[in-house]
């Protein structure tokens, strides 16, 4: 049995008529009672009573209809979701983030719009620092990752860069330099720093401790936390001030103020990284979604 003959079929038991069903399906008529003939060959038994006007279905054609729309259907469906695969409508993704890049306002929207917009896919989210993001990447068990990279991190790597975000300043309330509205960075060389780890994330330490060097002193770190927002708890407990992407003010820790640097504030670059080469149709289609979230240069 053939699928054409299935369509066939239904056409005559919709029509009630293989004349009729002829002309819906743009067929000669004696062709088309050969093909219904040859299925109920096949089959085994009669689907029609042949009436001196028309065709009525037998019990058993009355049964093979319900079937055969449903295969009819099912064979359709199939046929839309392989489009919609090929579209990236269809599957899943698995996104990691950084600590810093889940305070960003653009990263949590461009997430949040494409699951709006592709709702059939399956959004895995992974929070983890940028070495073991990188590392998920080398085991492919990450599909793209909104990151902080140094220069050669992401070799191998499909790499969007998106901005380069300006750092603030975060002080424990009641610190001296709270008063001021911005502060150089050169006020801050006897200051004790908490820092994310280098190994954590080389982009952002390098960026602040060169920031640091460039106003003239070495910065004295007297912390360090495993998490962006762990820093932002230390500075609260007052053991230290630090230097954190502007995006971390979304996090209003009570006992932490933010003030801008003044004169040449470090930035922190975030990227879209992806697998090279290897996108399926779903990670295309967030890279797309991403690049036109894209404000104007």
């Amino acid at each position: 049995m053939e699928l054409r003959h299935l369509r066939y079929f239904v056409a005559v038991a919709e029509e009630a008529s293989v004349t009729r069903a002829a002309a819906r399906l743009g067929l000669a008529q004696p062709p088309l009672s050969q093909q219904m003939q040859q299925l109920e060959r096949q089959i085994g038994v009669a689907l029609f009573h042949r009436l001196p006007r028309g065709v009525a279905l037998t019990e058993a054609g009355q049964r093979l209809l319900r079937d055969a729309r449903v295969i009819l259907a099912q064979l359709e469906q199939a046929a839309d979701n392989a489009r919609a695969a090929a579209r990236g409508e269809l599957g899943s993704i698995r996104i990691g983030f950084t600590s810093s890049a889940s305070f960003n306002p653009f990263v949590t929207r461009v997430i949040r719009d494409f699951r709006a917009e592709f709702p059939q896919v399956g959004v895995q989210l992974v929070e983890e620092n940028t070495g073991a993001l990188l590392a998920r990447f080398r085991a492919l068990r990450l599909d793209a990752a909104f990151i902080r990279p140094a220069a050669g991190e992401t070799e191998g790597l499909e790499e969007m860069p998106l901005f380069r975000e300006p750092m603030l300043l975060a002080l424990p309330v009641g610190h001296w330099l709270e008063a001021r509205d911005a502060v150089p960075l050169a006020e801050l060389a006897a200051e004790t720093f908490i820092l994310y780890p280098r190994r954590n994330g080389s982009a952002l330490y390098d960026a602040i401790v060169g920031g640091c060097l460039a106003a003239g002193f070495s910065p004295r770190i007297g912390q360090e936390a495993p998490q962006m927002g762990s820093t932002v708890t230390l500075v609260a407990a007052g053991i230290g001030i630090s230097i954190v992407p502007a995006s971390m003010a979304h996090l209003h820790a009570p006992g932490v103020t933010y003030r801008p640097i003044q004169g040449g504030a470090p930035r922190a670059a975030m990227s879209l990284v992806l697998q090279h080469g290897t996108a399926p149709a779903v990670t295309a289609a967030f890279r797309e979604l991403v690049r036109g979230r894209l404000p104007p240069e």
